[in-house]
């Protein structure tokens, strides 16, 4: 299947049936958005987070998004995709890291195209760890930045050597 608008899927290589889905979605950066993004952070940001003037000070033709926006950015396709990964349920996965290549600074008012896909899958502790990744790219196809994330999916099944996650969080798989 193609990129559709606002979303759609495509299949990839290296999925365990052969082929990962990726999971395609169109997002315009808000700056609304990237103001409550930066109040959620606390303390004082940068005035280029949240001043236009600021921002065009320094050269840029809006708000600069901080580069952790760009998880709230990958959240709706990287949920598209974990829901129809085989096996994998993200209720009572832990988050285990995250991490962000930019090219450029992320601007208030560009639209990006956001494709993400399981870039890395593998059982650790009878859980399933699932490495995702979001390339987001201009219209015209420019590369912006990535965001790589790492999940670790609760127990699918009972079993002598799978044991549910602890629901206190303090487990160290």
């Amino acid at each position: 299947m193609g990129e559709q608008p606002g979303g759609g899927v495509r299949p990839v290589g290296g999925s365990p049936g052969g082929g990962s889905p990726a999971v395609t979605r169109t997002c315009t950066v808000d700056r609304d958005r990237i103001a409550r993004f930066v109040r959620a952070l606390g303390g004082t940001p940068h005035p280029a987070h949240t001043d236009p003037a600021a921002a065009r000070a320094l050269g840029h033709p809006d708000v600069i998004a901080p580069p952790t926006y760009l998880a709230v950015l990958a959240a709706p396709a990287e949920d598209q995709l974990l829901a129809d990964w085989p096996g994998f349920t993200s209720e009572g996965a832990v988050h285990r890291a995250q991490s962000v290549r930019l090219a450029r600074p992320v601007h208030a008012g560009e639209t990006l195209r956001a494709t993400a896909r399981v870039a890395d899958h593998t059982d650790r502790a009878g859980r399933p760890q699932l490495t995702l990744e979001c390339a987001f790219h201009t219209p015209g196809g420019t590369w912006v930045a990535t965001t790589t994330s790492s999940l670790l999916g609760p127990v699918a099944t009972a079993g002598p050597d799978r044991r549910p996650l602890d629901p206190t969080g303090s487990e160290q798989p």
